[in-house]
């Protein structure tokens, strides 16, 4: 094998298969990369068995050929290549890897591309297609609420669920749950629910853009997703998601409209004085002002008052963790939000319109 190929090229290639790279697997194979070249393209693909991500790039190719490589060592050589050469990447006897860019020359000891996993054969089922920008709204509006609880796996991912010309994405750790329904550009015959684990939400968020369509496949037990010059394989959290829905309350008479912006700068600073014991930020909510405390016994206290519009009921006290309010906050981009809030042992709703819900339940106010 032989071919000559940018190092920004490369790089950008290796950077996009990096975190599929096992680093802690009994398998050592897993710690590799597996480089293929062919006519004017190369491709190079990584896993850890659980997910499986391959990116292709342009390179001029004089000779084809297949090699594996160690992932991190062969980052860190096409880091430290020079800026303003071309890489020339050549394989010799006993699989030695010859790198070379200007007056920079590595070897490198590789594996033949036989002793690297395949991976698994995707039988193509259902498929739909959707804005780049769009899916990554919907994972960012849901992913902060994925449980980290190994315990709850099967809520360790988004929920999604396609039907028709709708699709959904669901995410809860039984504290707080965020869904959000898009329309697709076209009516499918595609009716699947699927729950994607956290490290594929991760992972294909990191490599959407904001132009151009994404193709998402669905197997009976992986998902496909694919862009232009790569792709995400992914096995699927198998077991059943709660029934969200049901948790959804229904629309609170009492409503407080609030800038977004002053009130994530507000909640975060009240929260500087949580700690273990004591997680709770207080809202105390009347009809032109919330006041957002915090007062944490041998620690220190902190108090702001913000301006607001309280609708449908009289003042109000009501305690959430900070960190679950923050989440949603620096997530949304409205000017304004509108918190519901019925009484202090019930969850508060943030919504969007009838496309977005987010609920968080309510902590108990220490005196």
């Amino acid at each position: 094998m032989e071919l000559k190929i940018s190092k920004d090229m490369l790089l950008a290639g290796i950077q996009t298969v990096q975190n599929a790279v096992s680093q802690k697997s009994s398998l050592p194979i897993l710690s590799n990369v597996l480089l293929e070249a062919e006519k004017d393209e190369i491709k190079l693909t990584a896993t850890d068995l659980d997910i499986g991500i391959c990116s292709t790039m342009k390179a001029s190719v004089e000779q084809g050929g297949a090699i594996i490589i160690p992932a991190k060592k062969f980052f860190d050589i096409i880091k430290a290549l020079p800026d303003d050469s071309g890489i020339i990447l050549s394989i010799k006897k006993n699989n030695f890897v010859t790198i070379k860019s200007g007056k920079a020359q590595f070897k490198i000891i590789g594996l033949p591309k036989e002793e690297f996993p395949q991976l698994p054969l995707f039988k193509d089922k259902d498929s739909i297609s959707i804005e780049q920008n769009i899916l990554k709204e919907m994972l960012s509006l849901t992913d902060f609420a994925i449980s980290r609880d190994d315990t709850r796996y099967v809520l360790n991912g988004i929920l999604m669920v396609i039907k028709g010309d709708q699709i959904s994405a669901v995410a809860t750790d039984g504290r707080r749950l965020a869904a959000i329904n898009k329309r697709l550009p076209k009516k499918t015959l595609v009716d699947r629910t699927v729950i994607i684990p956290t490290k594929t939400v991760q992972e294909v968020k990191r490599m959407l853009g904001e132009k151009g369509e994404i193709k998402i496949n669905f197997g009976d037990n992986q998902v496909l997703f694919s862009f232009s010059d790569s792709f995400i394989l992914s096995r699927l959290i198998e077991g059943e998601y709660p029934s969200y829905k049901k948790v959804i309350p229904e629309k609170s008479p009492k409503e407080v409209r609030i800038s977004r912006e002053e009130f994530l700068s507000a909640t975060r600073r009240a929260s500087i004085f949580t700690d273990q014991d004591s997680m709770a930020v207080k809202l105390n909510i009347k009809r032109k002002k919330m006041i957002i405390s915090k007062n944490t016994p041998f620690l220190g206290e902190a108090k702001e008052e913000i301006d607001v519009d309280f609708t449908g009921g009289g003042d109000l006290e009501i305690g959430f963790n900070p960190r679950y309010l923050i989440d949603v906050l620096k997530s949304l981009s409205d000017e304004d939000v509108v918190l519901e809030v019925n009484e202090h042992n019930k969850p508060g709703v943030i919504r969007r319109g009838e496309e977005y819900t987010y609920v968080v339940l309510p902590m108990q106010l220490t005196a």
